[in-house]
């Protein structure tokens, strides 16, 4: 029986025109990390969502909802683009823990501000690794870049909504020099 699992078959012997193999499949080894980390975002988003409690239960409820719609979109058109460039897409919940260089989001039932404040950090992260993919995108492959730009574009615009919730007059945000979730939470938490 053939083993159907060999990395060797995830690799096709093509990229796009324009591209050699290696610059393809490296864009495509890059795109698939944000593929994980998008896959780990939409979940992560849903348990918030489903988690959440508190007066402002149903704005967050709410809120979560179109961000996790997006990202179930962006996903697909990580994978579609990997697959372009010659590899294959791994979406598979083994591949992701596996491959990641993040923990397990921190925080289960918990009041809004709580969430949004680690939420928030959640986003820092996966910004700050995305703008690292893009950078490199750029110097590989512009049509990779332009959907790392888009993508960073959107997910800038989730966080700001969640900033939203946290900000104060001065325009501090609650919890933002948190090192982890749950400090995070806490500090919404304590100022809220």
């Amino acid at each position: 029986m053939t083993n159907v699992t060999s990395s060797k078959l995830d690799e096709a012997a093509y990229t796009v025109p324009g591209l050699s193999i290696d610059e393809g499949h490296e864009a495509a080894r890059i795109l698939q990390d944000r593929l994980h980390a998008l896959n780990d975002l939409q979940l992560t988003l849903k348990h918030a969502h489903w988690n959440v409690v508190g007066p402002q239960f149903i704005a967050v409820h709410e809120m979560l909802d179109p961000q996790i719609e997006l990202v179930r979109g962006w996903v697909d058109d990580l994978a579609e683009r990997i697959a372009t460039l010659g590899l294959s897409p791994n979406g598979l919940p083994g591949a992701l823990v596996a491959d990641r260089s993040w923990d397990d989001y921190s925080v289960h039932r918990a009041p809004t501000q709580a969430h949004i404040a680690a939420l928030n950090l959640v986003y820092d992260g996966v910004i700050a690794d995305y703008r690292t993919a893009q950078a490199r995108l750029g110097e590989i492959d512009a049509m990779s870049e332009d959907i790392a730009v888009e993508q960073i574009r959107g997910l800038e615009q989730f966080q700001w909504f969640l900033r939203a919730h946290l900000e104060d007059a001065s325009g501090t945000i609650a919890g933002e020099s948190a090192s982890s979730e749950l400090a995070a939470a806490e500090a919404a938490q304590a100022q809220s």
